[in-house]
């Protein structure tokens, strides 16, 4: 995801994120998902990675907008299911994915329709930012998993707003607004930043242990026009954009 100038409203003015927010540009942003450096060959690839061999594993895809991680998992012969608070997005997955892979339209922030223990892996791709309260998606993803069972997530590097923004408060949780060209379609976003220290509190309150974390580089195959100007003369490897987690269930 880009890097912006984003404004940072108060708790009481920030607009909310609906969960069907993206219905408004679902068509753009999945345009623009299929080739952008930050999806196609930043985060994608990374978390696909992380995930390593999933054969044979009940994965979910939480948030997972039009499919794209849930077809390269489906193909690397995991069992997938998939849900999204977009019914617009779950409309593009279906097309993407056929009939035989189980999507829903669901809220995250909301408890889940899955028994206990129903999956191996639990991937939240670019979706926990969006929320204040993490901790009703962490304990839905805690009770949906296998003990043994794998939650990985990323979300927007917290460090990135620090930068970004040098007068706001590292350590407060707290609304910031970007806005995103999708495609030629204009939207403004609105996420909840929050430390690195509240990130792992949240973890651990809902029962989970830390077994990595990552600050990816971008795909070795990434087209290098893609790439900032620093990355594609070699001065830099890397940039700061998402932080990744694998987590376990015991």
């Amino acid at each position: 995801m880009p890097q912006h100038h984003p404004s940072s409203p108060s708790k009481d003015t920030a607009p909310q994120m609906r969960p069907d927010h993206y219905d408004e540009f679902a068509d753009g942003y999945d345009q623009a998902n299929a080739s952008s450096l930050f999806n196609a060959h930043y985060e994608r690839p990374a978390m696909l990675e992380l995930a390593g061999e999933v054969r044979g594993h009940r994965v979910l895809d939480a948030g997972c907008g039009s499919g794209p991680l849930a077809l390269a998992l489906r193909e690397r012969g995991a069992a997938v299911t998939g849900f999204d608070g977009s019914p617009a997005m779950i409309e593009l997955a279906r097309q993407r994915l056929g009939a035989s892979t189980p999507l829903s339209v669901l809220d995250l922030a909301a408890p889940l329709p899955y028994p206990d223990a129903a999956f191996d892996d639990v991937i939240a791709s670019l979706v926990l930012h969006y929320l204040e309260d993490w901790s009703t998606p962490l304990a839905e993803f805690f009770r949906v998993l296998a003990p043994g069972g794998r939650l990985l997530l990323s979300v927007n590097h917290p460090t990135g707003a620090a930068i970004g923004e040098p007068g706001e408060d590292y350590f407060a949780t707290r609304p910031y607004t970007d806005r995103y060209d999708f495609a030629g379609t204009a939207a403004d976003l609105t996420f909840w930043h929050r430390p690195l220290h509240a990130m792992s509190d949240a973890f651990a309150a809902a029962g989970f242990r830390i077994l990595r974390i990552s600050e990816p580089r971008p795909a070795a195959d990434t087209p290098p026009e893609l790439l900032p100007p620093r990355l594609r003369t070699g001065e830099r490897t890397a940039f700061i954009g998402f932080l990744m987690f694998v987590l376990d269930r015991p």
